[in-house]
């Protein structure tokens, strides 16, 4: 293998070596396993995409800009067409509605950003699906050590999962191209350039969010692309003086790209997301949830909800007083807890006929505030914690915490639940007919032994 220059001097060196010298015997059996989960919640994520505004502007652009037909599919309208428009499409799709995986303390969406890339790359270069899912390995565990070293204080301006996801993304299709330590040096300069993503999107309900992710795949598989081909980008694009750690981040840590590499892995840590929300309001929902059920209370009994939280959760959630849109109300902690206290849940259907129209929900939203806690600021990013605390209407004061999250790796979805997300993801948006779903089930299930792509999720009839 041709090492690097700065393998020695650098983590970003030990990175790359890492991911180019990976193989498929490398991982253990529980990786290869989770990957599979992920890939399957990842379609059912893409699926319930379609029809949601923005992805029908991505779908015309693909249809206008791409070729009529090519080796790729994407998932919302299963047309085909070029790799780097699958990856586009299938990248802002599978961010819509909030139910795409989250790496905890990286603060990453990866499946989002890794999965459209190596899936288009895979079906474009003839892969198979242990190659695709080495790929997907590859990207994660680059992705979440990028995310890791860049640290909390890149999170609070910069959306990480468009940002890093460019790198995850090109680490990803670099593995299916067979990069060496070198050429995939020069992948993740081309990608660290691109990389981009800013919050101010929430202040005014824009369509930014699916940009990032959708150009967060693309590009990456562009860097992959174009690294192969012989363009050179900086080595020194994440730790160099003028890399993306000096102009994106106060606390980064280099140690953390080359953390445990090969000991830790990055897709056993990664969360799968319950609630169709913002990942930051899933610990107090499930506190509300439990202090619910084990004190009786209904909606109509609360006087007021504090939900104490990290510094990102007010940094993110703040910004949202009076949510304008649907998606905007997913980043609302009282609009959340407000589906949870009256309905119970804080799924698709709930936020499409009552996040915005109901007065109770309304009135829970205007009742719940956050507050700085020290505890569970202390522990982010690597646990969310979850505590609650309600005033009831004839003043009692409850609390409920919660330290694992329903979907963490210690709390996760088992397959039949996951099989359940898919199906009800697809039924949401009509992507998929309950007897395709039927037919893909055990595909998704033995993507390892799948020897050919090209038709792994047909299109439609």
């Amino acid at each position: 293998m041709d090492k690097i220059s700065l393998a020695r001097e650098s983590a970003t060196g030990a990175l790359c070596e890492f991911v180019a010298a990976l193989r498929v015997e490398d991982l253990p059996a529980p990786v290869v396993d989770r990957t599979e989960d992920l890939f399957l919640d990842w379609v059912a994520s893409a699926l319930a995409g379609k029809g949601g505004h923005p992805v029908p502007l991505f779908e015309r652009y693909a249809a206008a800009m791409g070729p009529a037909h090519g080796r790729c599919v994407i998932l919302t309208n299963r047309r085909t067409t070029s790799a780097h428009f699958a990856a586009l499409v299938n990248g802002a799709a599978s961010h819509l509605v909030e139910q795409d995986d989250l790496h905890n303390s990286s603060v990453l969406h990866p499946a989002t950003v890794v999965f459209p890339a190596v899936f288009a790359a895979a079906q474009d270069l003839g892969k198979s699906g242990s190659e695709l899912l080495l790929a997907a390995v590859a990207g994660y565990e680059a992705g979440v050590r990028i995310g890791e070293f860049l640290g909390r204080s890149h999170y609070r301006v910069f959306h990480t999962t468009g940002t890093v996801g460019t790198l995850a993304a090109a680490a990803g299709v670099a593995k299916l191209l067979g990069q060496d330590a070198r050429t995939l040096a020069h992948t993740l300069g081309s990608a660290g350039t691109q990389a981009s993503g800013l919050w101010e999107f929430l202040r005014e309900a824009a369509d930014s969010k699916q940009l990032h992710t959708g150009q967060a795949a693309a590009n990456g598989l562009l860097a992959a692309y174009l690294a192969q081909d012989g363009l050179t980008g900086a080595h020194g694009v994440l730790e160099g003086r003028q890399g993306m750690a000096a102009g994106m981040s106060s606390d980064a840590d280099p140690g953390r790209l080359s953390d445990r590499l090969g000991q830790r892995w990055a897709t056993l840590e990664t969360s799968f997301k319950f609630h169709a929300s913002c990942r930051h309001t899933h610990p107090a929902a499930d506190a509300l949830l439990h202090l619910m059920r084990t004190e009786g209370i209904a909606h109509g009994d609360i006087a007021s909800i504090r939900a104490r939280v990290h510094r990102a959760a007010i940094d993110v959630l703040g910004n949202v007083d009076e949510p304008g849109t649907v998606h905007q109300a997913k980043f609302s902690m009282g609009a959340v807890l407000g589906l949870i206290a009256v309905h119970g849940r804080a799924g698709l259907e709930e936020f499409r006929d009552h996040a915005l129209t109901d007065p109770a929900v309304a009135d829970i939203r205007r009742r719940t505030t956050m507050v700085l806690d020290d505890e569970v600021d202390r522990a982010y990013p690597a646990r969310w914690l979850g505590r609650v605390e309600v005033e009831t209407r004839d003043g009692r004061r409850l609390a409920a915490a919660i330290d694992s999250p329903k979907g963490d790796p210690d709390n996760t979805l088992s397959r039949p639940e996951l099989e359940t997300k898919l199906r009800r993801l697809a039924a949401f948006s009509g992507a998929a007919t309950p007897a395709q779903i039927d037919a893909w089930i055990p595909r998704l299930w033995s993507l390892r032994h799948a020897r050919d792509l090209s038709d792994f999720l047909p299109e439609a009839s």
